[in-house]
């Protein structure tokens, strides 16, 4: 930091050339100034200021400095203002995993939410199951991630509020407890006797088990389970007859195939939370289990529940265009 004070001195001597206007500017005497010049040109090894004549001037070698001496402190400046605005979560990197169920019309409308609230940090977005995430978030292989509920305890991460997303029933259009369409409720007892399509328990036990205990709960067991890793594949399964899903409406609504329908009454079967690294969590996690929550809620998903298949109004500004997405983010699948 000696070099950084020496080149403050010499750039405000440089501009004024005049070492007591120069004293003064920086709030001191003028013979520390003069001593604090000579060593640096001591280290330097050259003359910076042409002291011969009544009018101090610069030597070549001395307008070079100033020059980079400039920018050397305005680099310094700034950095200063991007570690500040870093440690505050207002700069850098957020690596965030995502379950692969989560529909992409929601998972836009958090980016949204979050660009409008934390612009300058960048998202690093990963897709992995909950037991992957939750293996990563142990290791600060990941700052943040989106997980099923419950957390164990001993998994040393803290965690937002629980979310519960709109979750129902997805049936092929053709069946018989398609009923009166998209939107309409069913009763759980009235899957009864039917095959059910989920997610593989090792990549989501909670919810696997969830979903079978719902079932146990209303008298009834699936007269078979398959499981289904992306929603593409739980889909075509449904629509192929293997049996019926539970899902988030955002995930059926563009096939025109299949028709959703709510719960009754709600099962909690999908429930999620944020969480984190215990120990040296990073700043922008607040921020972005802010703007999560209040989309995943329903915000943002809860209109979904109400639109149909190929309903694509979510992100379109009533009459017009999409609104522009200024997500400042990397997905990554592998």
């Amino acid at each position: 930091m000696d070099l950084l004070r020496q080149l403050r001195h010499f750039t405000v001597v440089g501009e004024e050339l005049h070492f007591g206007r120069a004293a003064e500017r920086l709030g001191m005497a003028q013979p520390p100034l003069s001593q604090r010049i000579r060593e640096l040109e001591r280290e330097l090894g050259v003359e910076l200021f042409d002291r011969s004549r009544r009018q101090v001037r610069l030597t070549p070698a001395g307008d070079v400095l100033l020059g980079e001496a400039r920018e050397l402190l305005a680099g310094v400046g700034r950095m200063r203002e991007l570690v500040a605005r870093a440690a505050r979560g207002e700069y850098g990197t957020l690596r965030v995993g995502v379950p692969p169920e989560l529909p992409g019309s929601v998972l836009g409308a958090v980016l949204t939410e979050f660009a409008a609230r934390t612009p300058e940090v960048r998202l690093e977005l990963r897709e992995f199951t909950s037991a992957e995430q939750l293996e990563l978030l142990a290791g600060h292989g990941l700052d943040a991630g989106l997980v099923h509920h419950p957390l164990d305890p001993a998994a040393g991460l803290h965690s937002g509020p629980v979310i519960e997303p709109p979750w129902g029933v997805v049936l092929p259009r053709v069946s018989a407890l398609a009923g009166a369409g998209w939107g309409g409720e069913i009763a759980l007892a009235e899957l009864a006797g039917q095959a059910l399509v989920t997610h593989p328990r090792e990549a989501a036990p909670a919810l696997y088990d969830a979903t079978l205990a719902a079932c146990r709960d209303e008298g009834f067991h699936p007269v078979r389970v398959s499981t289904a890793r992306s929603p593409e594949v739980m889909l075509g399964l449904v629509i192929a007859g293997h049996g019926v899903a539970f899902s988030h409406p955002a995930i059926a609504r563009k096939e025109p195939r299949v028709v959703w329908r709510p719960l009754r009454p709600r099962a909690p079967l999908w429930r999620l939370v944020f969480a984190w690294p215990a120990r040296a969590p990073h700043p922008a996690v607040a921020p972005l289990v802010e703007a999560a929550t209040g989309v995943l809620r329903g915000h943002g998903a809860g209109a979904l529940s109400a639109a149909g298949p190929g309903d694509d109004s979510a992100g379109h500004a009533p009459g017009g265009p999409p609104v522009p997405r200024p997500w400042n983010a990397v997905y990554d699948r592998s």
